[in-house]
């Protein structure tokens, strides 16, 4: 009798310890995916370990559910297993697959919000869209700055213009307060950094003045001398005189050509019947304009002129400026 259950407890050990092998050999083996592509699974929130595991199975990851789930609970980890949407490329183990999980490394993807944007334009592409979810449909713009923690701030120039990686299914809101602490970071870097000798009163007067170097020219190395001439003319009191603004202003009105009547009607964004800046920006401004909006470039110039190539010519005089028109947009 002895000697059977010392037998029987050896067999048992040694079941034991087969089983556990084999489930440590299964938790390294790769798993594929139905297609052989890597497949996105969404975990909802407060879902158990064999609803998680059922999700991966239906998703696509050919393992079995209750194989998938016993080992989630047996893992101890089950608990921290965060909800969202993830992707798992053939190969992944199981061990790999919880651990993914457990730290929320979510499938990211890209979301790109371009220098010289208005907010309109951002917004209208956040909101079209497909990987993301929208939860501003309908909101006014007042409605939005307040949902992403910005209460009565005008929404003009407040995102930073950059690419984003952000989960699948983030939603609009989370995007737009990312981008906005960005450029409030950006913003404060760039206005502690700024020329003692800038005309600017305060950080939101760089953010005004960066926009319209912004929309002024795409290329870089003009940013600064145009940032320049208009720190020259708001040091004298010369309105700035830009187009981009105006053109900000007349909003949908504006249906490509400006005329002279949009010049000479007043309003809050006409810089050639007003003294100083616009009272917010007119568009979402880089790096490389936040830059040159604090430190301008030393210049004498109080003039300049798009050339037709992306460059401009800076003149000091109104004679020069005249006649560089008369060259550069009327050909003569």
């Amino acid at each position: 009798m002895l000697r059977f259950l010392r037998n029987l407890l050896l067999l048992i050990f040694l079941g034991a310890v087969l089983c556990l092998a084999a489930g440590w050999w299964w938790l390294q083996q790769p798993l594929q995916t139905a297609s052989g592509e890597p497949v996105l699974v969404e975990v909802p929130p407060g879902a158990g370990a064999q609803r998680v595991a059922e999700r991966v199975a239906q998703g696509g990851v050919q393992v079995p559910a209750w194989l998938l789930g016993a080992w989630f609970r047996l893992s101890g980890q089950a608990r921290d297993i965060k909800a969202g949407t993830y992707e798992f490329a053939p190969g992944i183990t199981p061990q790999g697959m919880l651990g993914k999980l457990a730290r929320g490394e979510q499938a990211l993807f890209s979301v790109q919000i371009i220098e010289g944007w208005t907010f309109r334009q951002a917004l209208q592409a956040l909101r079209g869209n497909a990987e993301l979810t929208q939860d501003v449909q309908g909101l006014s713009e007042r409605d939005i700055m307040a949902l992403i923690g910005y209460p009565g701030r005008h929404p003009e120039g407040r995102f930073f213009p950059d690419t984003y990686r952000v989960a699948r299914k983030a939603t609009v809101s989370s995007v737009l307060r990312q981008a906005a602490q960005a450029m409030d970071e950006r913003l404060a870097k760039a206005w502690a950094q700024r020329d003692p000798a800038t005309p600017l009163r305060s950080a939101d007067e760089a953010l005004v003045l960066a926009s319209i170097v912004e929309k002024e020219t795409g290329l870089e190395s003009d940013r600064a001398q145009i940032a320049g001439v208009f720190s020259n003319r708001l040091r004298i009191g010369m309105r700035l005189q830009t187009d981009p603004s105006v053109i900000y202003g007349l909003g949908e009105r504006f249906d490509g050509n400006l005329r002279r009547v949009h010049l000479d009607t007043d309003g809050p964004y006409n810089t050639y019947t007003r003294v100083g800046l616009p009272p917010t920006p007119i568009a979402l401004p880089g790096e490389a304009s936040l830059r040159a909006a604090v430190k301008p470039q030393s210049t004498r110039a109080l003039y300049f002129v798009a050339r037709g190539d992306g460059s401009s010519h800076f003149s000091v005089t109104l004679d020069e400026h005249n006649g560089a028109v008369r060259r550069y947009i009327l050909g003569r």
